[in-house]
């Protein structure tokens, strides 16, 4: 399959064979960027693909030079009912302007055109893409092909050497226990998707996708879980563990009915000081700009600086109404 690239370079379905290949790619593409730490692991990588409903022959393409180098890869992924959709596409650094990325994105759109049968009648159906807000040759090619951009994320950080060795207290009626995965994942899963009811974007995932795609990591260290509890209710929580040398907050999420006491900035700074204790110096999350919680005035006020931005592009693909767990 060409799709209008050069001589010699060919898009096809990826295998599992180019696993390494894949990520290798995806870790190039990141450090071209500045952004190191948004890079997936090999590990991750296949737990991403391992994805209840994934299906690599089907939705994952790879581009390869006329050496059988892969230069470029994109995923399709079903967020939601067959109404969200989303992609995640990248070029590796010198193979720009080569119409790879084009080639990918049609790629991309045809495969989600194909869900537009299984999704429910009457509601609209979109395609999201996320690149780095500075990447000009990515953003001339969604707006190409159709797509607007419609929210921006950005990648915090901050030098765990620079804040002071304590953090905010607890706010009285709550404390943090030990999370016990045997007996508390569940509930703690019920709370996540409660306490992001109210962001942008957010649909509720099966549990078996919490299982695979939030602690499947190998990476995942349930000493690293922060979970704050209220007598037997979960008020928040902060998903942690270590990526890349650093402590990266995966969520941080506080149910609506503790809002506003201030139990997200200790959740955050018990978080430095869990990192601080396992000998890593640097920290870092992701997080919607528009985030309706305040949540980066938070990180910042906690001292976290935004290290790279990132732009969302979305295509609609059908009119109608606005997809919502069901």
């Amino acid at each position: 399959m060409n799709n209008g690239l050069p001589d010699g370079f060919t898009l096809r379905n990826a295998t599992w064979e180019d696993l390494e290949g894949v990520r290798n790619l995806i870790y190039a593409a990141c450090v071209e960027f500045g952004d190191a730490e948004m890079a997936v692991s090999k590990d991750d990588l296949a737990t991403e693909w391992k994805t209840a409903g994934f299906d690599l022959s089907r939705d994952c393409w790879v581009v390869t030079d006329p050496s059988g180098k892969i230069v470029g890869t994109e995923e399709f992924i079903n967020r939601h009912e067959h109404c969200v959709l989303g992609g995640d596409g990248y070029v590796y650094p010198g193979y720009y302007n080569l119409g790879i990325g084009s080639a990918m994105l049609a790629a991309l759109v045809a495969r989600a055109q194909q869900e537009l049968p299984l999704a429910k009648e009457g509601m609209r159906v979109y395609i999201r893409n996320g690149v780095g807000s500075n990447e000009t040759n990515a953003t001339d090619i969604h707006q190409a092909a159709g797509f607007s951009l419609v929210r921006y994320h950005w990648r915090m950080e901050i030098d765990l050497g620079t804040i002071p060795d304590h953090s905010a207290p607890i706010p009285e009626g709550l404390e943090l226990r030990p999370f016990d995965v045997d007996s508390q994942d569940h509930q703690l899963y019920l709370a996540h998707h409660d306490a992001f009811k109210d962001h942008w974007g957010h649909t509720t995932r099966p549990y078996e996708y919490w299982v695979n795609n939030v602690r499947g990591f190998k990476s995942f260290d349930p000493t690293m879980w922060l979970v704050a509890w209220d007598g037997n209710e979960i008020a928040g929580y902060a998903l942690n563990r270590e990526k890349h040398g650093i402590g990266w907050v995966g969520t941080l999420g506080v149910r609506r009915a503790w809002r506003k006491r201030g139990l997200g900035l200790a959740l955050l700074q018990s978080s430095f000081n869990l990192f601080r204790q396992r000998g890593l110096s640097n920290a870092g999350l992701s997080v919607d700009a528009a985030n309706p919680t305040g949540a980066t005035r938070l990180y910042k006020k906690a001292g976290m600086t935004m290290a790279n931005e990132y732009v969302i592009f979305e295509k609609q693909l059908r009119d109608g109404i606005e997809p919502a767990d069901t």
